[in-house]
């Protein structure tokens, strides 16, 4: 991985919220959307240094820029959002230890993550919100305000390795995984029911989500038109 200093962020003592885009893409329609909300600023790149495969746009190819923004707001540290994932084992654990890096730089007290939780129930209009910790003792504090995972799961990719990193650098951390039924197509309403939950944990606001109800709106119709992405 490449990484590059932008600027040093005026913050003190915020939390992170990290994720990269994952199934039903609510990693980075979370990410994307607090940085929107927020009004983030840029101070730190991540890059993918090794080319691992390349799009092929029909008769030509094109090399993939995959890159990873930090940001910042007053109390608050965005990591991720946008396309993908490290397509190696070794960029994922170097990208891991980086936001450990940074949120100890920055004498981060919680990391948050967030995902899509697989389910085979009809999910419907109302997708819950499931969350897990790095501590027993905090499980025990957030369970009376939020619904834990309910089961035991392998998390795999970013979202879920940096809970483990975060855990080993005794960094409190916190994963929202919101249900979802058809992994391979944006679940907005997914994402809406994440954000809501993060809100209550953090004791933030991001604002309004009414652009994430119309998006749901929109995938609805499509899909009602037999049209698939």
């Amino acid at each position: 991985m490449k990484f590059t200093q932008i600027s040093e962020p005026a913050t003190e003592k915020p939390l992170v919220i990290a994720a990269l885009q994952d199934m039903g893409n609510i990693g980075n329609i979370v990410v994307d959307f607090v940085n929107r909300s927020k009004k983030t600023t840029p101070f730190r790149l991540a890059e993918a240094s090794r080319l691992s495969y390349v799009l092929d746009k029909g008769g030509y190819v094109e090399i993939p820029q995959e890159v990873w923004n930090y940001r910042y707001a007053k109390n608050i540290i965005v990591f991720g959002g946008g396309h993908g994932q490290p397509q190696t084992s070794d960029e994922l654990h170097e990208l891991c230890q980086d936001v450990i890096s940074v949120a100890k730089k920055h004498s981060v007290r919680f990391i948050y993550t967030v995902g899509g939780f697989h389910t085979d129930r009809r999910v419907g209009q109302d997708p819950q919100t499931f969350v897990t910790t790095t501590s027993q003792e905090l499980t025990g504090q957030l369970e009376k305000i939020v619904k834990m995972t309910p089961a035991k799961s392998v998390i795999t990719g970013f979202n879920g390795l940096i809970l483990g990193y975060a855990k080993l650098a005794g960094i409190y951390g916190i994963g929202l995984y919101g249900e979802l039924d058809e992994p391979a197509i944006p679940q907005y309403r997914t994402a809406k029911s994440v954000i809501r939950t993060l809100e209550k944990l953090t004791y933030q606001s991001f604002g309004n989500t009414d652009e994430l109800d119309m998006m749901a709106g929109e995938i609805d119709r499509k899909l009602r038109s037999d049209w698939k992405d």
